[in-house]
């Protein structure tokens, strides 16, 4: 039986199935990393009591309840139309399924909210992707999944909001934890970068903030074919559900709201390192964080503790805007090309974080410098590290996370011109001062973006 040790552990939506045990291993590091930084966020919530016996791989039982999670099984046919075959993942406001639509005969997504869940990423994503043809549609709009159809379903946990989009192979996050390399070809992590920069683009353009910029956010599209697969031949490619029974933990009959079994989400992805360049097309995803800067101010940031804007700490009252999302573009473009996160956050506070924009960046701007109570013991005043170890600068992140790994597994790492071009743009993007950022636009614009990240993202059209 697939029981799990840490109970807290929440993988994303597109967590990988368990039965390999390198996705299990990287998977589980990189869970534990976000539980630890978004634990530091929410202490003050109040946690489910458990239950049930944690099952390894699968959302949190106890989530099951009035306003939570819907039950869902594999089988179950929502609206006469979409009948479930397999479990893609789930969030903490989610579940997420395959479904075979069987009108146009095509897998599609289904995402079923929990019956508390807030309406708005529908909505924003409805917003975003209004144009009525595929050829009106701008590239930046392509890489929006766009919401094919919405329905409610009425459950024994109360009305829950279900949105269906197209299905996708894997989050990058997901690609990099079936890895051991951790990384990406030089030629897809350009393209990678160049698409996310053209959607964030995009949807500033809009008047949306994504507001939740990170690698488990992008997911990779599916090839053209998979929609030829009949459920006999996904099962036999992929794996068919993997089920575990749902036990509570004083021997009761399970609640009416609460699943007979546990479901592991279906592995569709590939190692890092293998995704071919053609294979690289990205969609943006979870806007549930969005806010619209020119309607509605909004004051502090859900995200990781690891991209997390400095601003959010140490400018609570002034509203976020696009530049935050450009702080945490520059943390997943450095994700994308790296092994490891530009900040590291693996049980991090908030002094580490800003210990680790210090170290990486220099010192903070004086109103912020002189606001930070921890800094006198970790830095002297002009910023020299005080029994500081490891001390980490920008170089030393750049070539232990980067250029070493990338040679020692084979990869190509980056030449000296390229280099200093990144350089220049993520410390630009990078900059303390929101004010201090270049637009989304900016950053097309900048010299790696023209002369390196999207050529190759325009080689991908070719390859086709």
């Amino acid at each position: 039986m697939r029981k799990v040790l840490f109970s807290s552990v929440k993988p994303s939506c597109t967590t990988p199935r368990l039965s390999c045990p390198l996705v299990q291993y990287n998977q589980l590091r990189s869970a534990l990393s976000s539980t630890a930084s978004r634990s530091m966020t929410y202490k003050h919530e109040s946690v489910p009591q458990l239950l049930y016996v944690p099952i390894e791989g699968v959302e949190r039982l106890e989530n099951y309840r009035t306003g939570g999670y819907h039950p869902v099984e594999i089988g179950d046919n929502f609206c006469g139309r979409y009948r479930v075959v397999h479990k893609l993942g789930y969030g903490s406001y989610s579940t997420t399924w395959l479904a075979r639509d069987e009108q146009l005969k095509k897998y599609v997504a289904v995402k079923v909210c929990t019956a508390d869940s807030d309406p708005h990423e529908i909505n924003t994503l409805s917003a975003l992707t209004r144009s009525q043809s595929s050829s009106a549609r701008s590239v930046g709009e392509t890489m929006i999944p766009s919401v094919l159809d919405t329905f409610n379903v009425q459950g024994p946990n109360g009305s829950h909001s279900c949105y269906v989009t197209v299905p996708a192979r894997t989050s990058l996050s997901g690609a990099k934890d079936g890895s051991w390399k951790r990384l990406f070809q030089l030629d897809v992590a350009r393209a990678l970068a160049a698409q996310l920069t053209i959607a964030v683009e995009y949807i500033h353009a809009r008047g949306v903030a994504h507001g939740d910029l990170h690698l488990g956010n992008i997911l990779l599209q599916l090839p053209s074919d998979f929609d030829q697969l009949s459920i006999e031949r996904l099962y036999e490619k992929y794996g068919a559900p993997e089920m575990e029974p749902v036990t509570h933990l004083d021997g009761k009959p399970l609640p009416p709201g609460v699943p007979s079994h546990g479901i592991s989400p279906v592995w569709l992805g590939e190692a890092s390192e293998k995704i071919a360049l053609s294979e690289a097309r990205i969609l943006l995803t979870d806007f549930g964080e969005a806010f619209s800067p020119s309607e509605k101010p909004k004051y502090g940031s859900h995200a990781p503790l690891g991209i997390r804007p400095p601003e959010v700490r140490f400018e609570p009252t002034k509203p976020l805007s696009f530049s935050s999302d450009i702080w945490m573009l520059a943390c997943t473009i450095w994700a994308i090309i790296a092994q490891r996160p530009l900040f590291e956050s693996f049980l991090a506070t908030e002094d580490d974080m800003t210990c680790e924009h210090v170290d990486a960046l220099g010192i903070l701007p004086l109103e912020w410098w002189q606001k930070w109570e921890l800094r006198r013991e970790r830095f002297t005043e002009d910023g020299t590290p005080i029994n500081h170890n490891p001390y980490r600068s920008w170089a030393d992140r750049f070539e232990d996370s980067i250029q070493q790994p990338r040679r020692e597994s084979g990869l190509s790492p980056f030449d000296p011109v390229e280099r200093d071009a990144i350089f220049a743009l993520l410390r630009s993007m990078l900059s303390f001062r929101p004010e201090d950022r270049p637009t989304a636009q900016k950053v097309l614009e900048s010299e790696w973006m023209v002369k390196w990240a999207l050529p190759e993202y325009e080689r991908i059209g070719k390859s086709l």
